[in-house]
């Protein structure tokens, strides 16, 4: 059973900085594009970052390009999202998920999702 794990949210002010982590099990995702998205309180969940498995590749929503960066440890089977610059904005429940459509901004896409982890930035 494949199962996606998120952790490292919490409280941060504005302007400050936390590390997300995402460990995947009960399979190989050698194969996968891994997602970020997050979803705050009445709102539509919003893709936020993604990255290739297999080559690294990176891709970012517009609402946080230059601020948070996407990357993996194949051998620890974790992806991670920092997050720098943080705003009260980016507050909101942010999940990880896996998919192999391809380099996707669609929750459509994605196969496995994890439980989420909630951020929350202070102004």
């Amino acid at each position: 059973q494949v199962q996606l794990v998120e952790s490292g949210g919490g409280l941060v002010q504005a302007g400050g900085s936390l590390r997300l982590s995402c460990t995947g099990s009960g399979r190989t995702f050698s194969k996968y594009y891994m997602g970020w998205f997050r979803q705050a309180p009445g709102k539509e969940r919003e893709f936020v970052a993604g990255i290739s498995w297999s080559d690294g590749s990176t891709y970012y929503g517009d609402s946080v390009k230059g601020r948070f960066a996407v990357s993996r440890d194949n051998a620890k089977n974790t992806e991670y999202l920092q997050m720098n610059g943080l705003k009260p904005e980016d507050t909101a429940v942010y999940y990880c998920a896996a998919g192999w459509l391809g380099p996707s901004y669609s929750s459509n896409d994605y196969r496995y999702w994890g439980q989420g982890t909630q951020v929350t930035v202070s102004s």
